[in-house]
């Protein structure tokens, strides 16, 4: 007979221990008070065994803090229900042998960083041959055509980008988060794209530090990639993608 799985719990110095670390801001100066303020905070959230390891006045009538404690709260990691899907992932030229003989044409991938976000580092990882952790972006796979539109473009540039080249897939990349700008953004674009009869013919990807598949599909997306994602992931997801809709 197996021995039962036990739940799990963060741990700092020794397993089960609880420990975790906790940073955050208010909107007060630095002071004695301001310190009991943060450490009773962390209290207020559960926390045992509170230090306050750190405390910067950021000036304004704003501080910063760090603070270690302990939580007693554990999980079944096995019970969480997970709306992200494992995907294989594809090596470059199976991707390329893929699109131009089973699809039978080259894929135009149109992307952008939306609204105000000026970030395009992640976009450029994904989308620039140069690429990223060591793979190369989809500009250098022979059945990608990419149209990089940069920073800012409103979503009404992306749907005409969109419709202009042909896209089959759109691939927004949205960073700037303060008061859910990406959700609206996102969900601006999709709603654009259906009422312009393009939304059906294409594959809406985002990606971004806030964004998972479970975002992703609220919004009127398809798919959602976070931090680290490399392109060969990328390009895997929208052969699989493409295939699919084409059957």
């Amino acid at each position: 007979m197996s021995e039962e799985r036990p739940f799990i719990r963060p741990y700092g110095d020794r397993l089960n221990d609880g420990a975790v670390q906790l940073s955050f801001s208010l909107p007060i100066s630095l002071s004695a008070r301001s310190r009991e303020a943060a450490k009773s905070i962390a209290g207020r959230l559960g926390l045992e065994q509170i230090r306050l390891v750190s405390a910067l006045d950021l000036g304004n009538g704003f501080s910063f803090y760090i603070l270690y404690g302990a939580t007693t709260v554990e999980i079944d990691d096995q019970a969480i229900h997970l709306t992200e899907v494992e995907r294989p992932l594809l090596d470059f030229w199976r991707i390329n042998q893929l699109l131009e003989f089973e699809l039978k044409k080259r894929v135009t991938v149109v992307g952008a960083t939306i609204g105000t976000d000026a970030h395009t580092v992640g976009l450029d990882a994904i989308l620039n041959a140069k690429g990223f952790g060591g793979e190369s972006g989809l500009e250098r796979y022979p059945q990608f055509r990419v149209v990089n539109l940069g920073a800012q473009a409103p979503p009404d540039e992306v749907l005409e980008a969109a419709r202009e080249q042909r896209a089959d897939v759109v691939l927004v990349s949205q960073v700037v988060t303060q008061r859910n700008a990406h959700l609206e953004n996102l969900s601006l674009l999709a709603e654009m794209l259906e009422a312009e009869g393009l939304r059906q013919d294409l594959l809406l990807i985002c990606g971004g530090p806030y964004i998972d598949s479970q975002v992703a599909l609220e919004v009127g997306f398809d798919a959602a990639f976070g931090p680290g994602t490399t392109p060969l992931a990328v390009a895997s997801l929208i052969v699989e993608e493409l295939l699919r809709k084409a059957q």
